[in-house]
């Protein structure tokens, strides 16, 4: 009788992801396939070639391709470097405090990538804060920090580090404190039991880990613009510049494909080598493996020093770019990328606030935010209900559908649904951006409300049926109550991501539709004062209080478990 319940709550979710991801996928597809670039050209033409051709044959953006594939490989090692120790640390450290710490990975992953990206050129730039420190020690000042392959790799790397010590803490929290006990009963060193026993059972999370911060560095390009300044291509900027100013769409999706190929190409290698490092997934013995006694010898000398190292330079490279812009939005200085205390004012929060430099993008966030994050919760609740309580066939299928959004590069989404903008005029351009920051919310809330759904306590439903409770009354005063703290927790990370979203969002604003962190991104590339980091500061302030709101409602780590 209620076989159908399941499919019809997962239908409208469904539906909108069909709509809004699968459909620009596949014009960015048969747009690759385009001869020539017509930018009011029909999206179905004669199949060619010619822009994969043009690719592999042009020296430049041959290198350029192969440049992004050893960047994102080099930044997700650094991650997974830097993430090992805060992520073994988070895991160990004690309860009570470990929502607190838990703050340190959240607030960075839900301040928008501008801000920090502004707060990692304070950090590299030839009169910031590390020539600084170093000129203290008598240290010669590195001029040559910024505008290289290294700058870029250090700013990648503290944009996408949350997402590989979420990954590898997902994994080491269920590690059973019986496994170190026995490790440390057979005399096993600390170094030892981190080689033995939670190194391989951490597998799984680096796998993850691996995946998604590759897929998002080699398809990054805002990072890489302010940066590289214009000395470090990648393959997100390439897409980006042929999209927006050279509208030659054909080369951007087949740039955009080639991506999306190599990403997955990867992740099936992850896969592969993971399994075989792996055998007890599949219920087989693994091999026996002996470390030269030279090895752990060193592991137990140096390690413990090395991974304390490693821990601060990681907590460091995720808050000192934030403090360094909240510092910087006190500065007297003319420019906002001028490094070097001059003296204090107040003149850029006053030009914030009282001047309206922002307003207008302002307002076009918190509108654009607050719509999508209604329709994503209106969408993600059915889909959680669906999942949680009423299954059926092929619900695996369509949860991996769902959390698709999260796996693929968004440069593709929004070259897509751009091209679908231009042919279908009708449909206004604050819609096209409702659509899409949908499609990046939707993931985050239906595992989020999926599992608020499942912690319900469903004794009190039966007992208001069984008062004569129709099945509205019953939802909207028994359900609707308990599930408060999901929806807000849901709600609250869903607006943060709407609101610090550039990477799609630069392909569909326009003149009089510009959000404050693409303004702030666009002022970036020229000559930017610093209000920008008055903004920014404020922006922080904002999700340190939105999370300390959630906190109230849901401790912070278990608001990752969720």
């Amino acid at each position: 009788m209620t076989r159908w319940i399941g499919p019809a709550l997962s239908a409208p979710v469904t539906f909108w992801l069909l709509l809004c991801f699968a459909a620009p996928m596949a014009a960015i597809f048969l747009l690759s396939l385009h001869e020539y670039p017509d930018p009011f050209g029909p999206l179905i033409t004669a199949p060619s070639l010619a822009q994969y051709i043009g690719i592999v044959t042009d020296s430049f953006y041959f290198r350029v391709v192969g440049e992004t594939i050893a960047l994102g490989l080099g930044v997700t090692l650094l991650t997974a470097l830097l993430g090992y120790p805060l992520a073994y640390w988070l895991a160990r450290i004690p309860v009570k405090y470990r929502a607190a710490a838990f703050a340190i990975i959240l607030i960075p992953l839900l301040t928008n990538v501008v801000v920090r990206s502004l707060g990692i050129i304070l950090l590299l730039a030839p009169d910031g804060l590390i020539n600084s420190v170093t000129g203290l020690v008598g240290i010669p000042k590195a001029a040559n920090m910024l505008f290289n392959h290294g700058a870029v790799a250090v700013a990648l790397a503290q944009v996408f580090l949350p997402f590989m010590v979420l990954a590898l803490y997902d994994s080491m929290q269920n590690t059973s404190p019986r496994v170190h006990e026995a490790a440390e009963s057979l005399g096993a060193s600390p170094a030892m039991r981190f080689l033995t026993v939670d190194l391989p059972l951490s597998l799984p999370g680096l796998r993850s880990g691996l995946v998604i911060v590759f897929l998002m560095a080699s398809t990054a390009y805002v990072s890489a613009t302010l940066l590289g300044g214009k000395k470090v291509w990648t393959t997100g900027m390439l897409v980006m510049q042929e999209a927006i100013k050279n509208l030659n769409a054909p080369l951007a999706s087949a740039l955009a494909v080639i991506m999306t190929i190599t990403s997955l190409a990867f992740a099936a290698l992850c896969g592969i080598g993971m399994k075989r490092l792996m055998p007890w997934l599949n219920e087989r013995a693994s091999n026996p493996v002996f470390l030269p006694n030279i090895v752990v010898r060193l592991a137990d000398t140096v390690g413990f020093v090395i991974a304390r190292l490693l821990l601060v330079a990681s907590l460091g490279l995720l808050l000192l770019p934030l403090v360094l812009v909240c510092i910087q939005s006190f500065n007297d200085v003319p420019q906002a990328t001028a490094a070097g205390f001059k003296g204090f004012t107040l003149k850029w929060y006053y030009a914030v606030l009282f001047n309206g430099a922002y307003a207008d993008a302002f307002w076009v966030s918190v509108q654009l935010a607050t719509v999508s994050v209604l329709v994503a919760i209106a969408l993600a609740l059915p889909a959680a209900f669906a999942l949680a309580r009423f299954p059926f066939k092929g619900r695996s299928v369509l949860m991996t559908f769902w959390m698709l959004p999260l796996s693929l590069p968004h440069v593709a989404i929004g070259v897509g649904m751009l091209k679908l903008l231009q042919i279908y005029l009708i449909v206004p351009p604050f819609l096209g951006l409702v659509a899409i920051h949908v499609i990046v919310i939707l993931p985050f809330a239906i595992t989020l409300l999926t599992t608020s759904v499942m912690q319900l306590d469903r004794s009190q439903e039966e007992a208001a049926a069984s008062l004569g409770a129709d099945p509205f009354r019953m939802f909207f005063l028994i359900t609707l109550p308990g599930l408060a703290p999901g929806l807000f927790a849901a709600s609250l990370v869903g607006f943060l991501l709407s609101f610090g979203e550039v990477t799609v969002t630069s392909f569909l604003t326009t003149a009089r539709l510009t959000t404050l962190p693409v303004r702030i991104y666009a002022e970036s590339t020229f000559s930017l004062e610093p209000t920008a980091h008055a903004i920014s500061a404020v922006l922080i302030v904002f999700t340190v209080m939105a999370l300390i709101l959630v906190g109230r409602l849901v401790r912070l780590d278990k608001l990752y478990a969720r």
